[in-house]
């Protein structure tokens, strides 16, 4: 299999939610969307019984990686991946977390070693995979941690949401608002804001990507008025971007970040919080933003959204989000300077 016919690997998700209903429905209209070939990893016979249950009329076709890309052509791949019992739409069971997490693994393995060129995740519930004693805050340290053992190399994965209008990119996560000001660090905005100018040149074809960065409090502080982490932290850790030949800039207040003549004037948006960057850039394109883990030895793309389990099986999801992930994987891996 040559490097340009290598597929994408597509992990099923919580088996449960939506992950099978958008990875058919997506499938079904691969022509129309012009998709890249991709191989599902997880349970066929889930799929199949999906597929019956949205009346969606597809061939699936298990098969091993090499012959993935020409199933592709009639009928969707499927790597096997087990569940741990039976599944119903909308009825997350613990038993099931094993399948999960392996089509994970396998996807990642799968690429490091060369045989697929990105992994797109379908999401998690993560409750259920802590019940089996998943021990990571999420799907995107479970990454990291499995690039880690892959290579014997620490990685700093970066969160960034990506749509046709926004990129941004929180540097605190999923950690309660309170606790933000004692998470942000100088170094930790200089470290994130590395990462990201490196994977926009290395995989996104900008060659000197510009850093707009936020500042914590309204209106960046007010010069002190307004708390002080916005001079003393904020400040400093831009000088020393551009120090190192970063093009960032900030702090910005927040407020005036987002409106469609401030969106010209750069290239991703540094958020200080979780709230700060995905508000708009969900607001400004819900159905086609991509999450994006920038800092890994591999391309990860994944929808937008959760499990929503109360659409499985219904019709009602929707597969666009995936759809981007998928295009936006491909789209990295041809202009990767360092994809197998």
């Amino acid at each position: 299999m040559t490097d340009a016919l290598l597929p994408l690997a597509l992990s099923q998700g919580d088996p449960a939610g939506i992950g099978p209903d958008i990875a058919l429905q997506a499938f079904a209209k691969r022509a129309a969307l012009g998709l890249p070939a991709f191989v599902y990893i997880g349970d066929p016979e889930v799929l199949a019984i999906r597929a019956r249950q949205l009346d969606i009329n597809v061939s699936i076709a298990e098969t091993d990686i090499e012959g993935a890309v020409t199933r592709f052509a009639d009928s969707l791949p499927v790597l096997p991946i087990a569940t741990g019992s039976d599944v119903l739409a909308g009825r997350p069971h613990v038993a099931n977390a094993r399948g999960t997490i392996a089509a994970i693994e396998t996807a990642v393995d799968l690429t490091l070693k060369g045989k697929t060129r990105a992994v797109v995740t379908n999401p998690i519930a993560k409750s259920v995979l802590y019940e089996a004693g998943f021990g990571f805050p999420g799907h995107t340290e479970f990454l990291a941690d499995l690039a880690t053992r892959a290579t014997g190399q620490a990685v700093k994965p970066v969160m960034m949401l990506a749509g046709p209008k926004l990129r941004a990119v929180p540097v605190t996560i999923h950690i309660p608002i309170r606790d933000v000001p004692g998470a942000l660090t100088e170094d930790a905005i200089v470290e994130t804001c590395k990462i990201v100018a490196a994977d926009l040149a290395r995989r996104f074809g900008l060659s000197h990507p510009r850093l707009a960065v936020a500042g914590l409090n309204p209106h960046a502080g007010e010069g002190g008025a307004i708390g002080s982490e916005d001079d003393d932290l904020i400040l400093p850790a831009v000088r020393r971007l551009r120090d190192a030949g970063v093009d960032a800039f900030g702090p910005l207040p927040a407020d005036t970040m987002f409106h469609d003549e401030a969106r010209t004037r750069y290239d991703v948006a540094i958020c200080m919080y979780h709230d700060q960057a995905l508000i708009p850039a969900k607001a400004l394109g819900f159905d086609d933003s991509v999450n994006v883990t920038l800092g890994l030895p591999f391309i990860r793309t994944s929808p937008d959204h959760g499990t929503a389990f109360g659409l499985a099986g219904t019709g009602l999801a929707r597969e666009q989000s995936l759809v981007a992930a998928l295009k936006m994987a491909d789209a990295m891996s041809r202009l990767s300077k360092d994809t197998p």
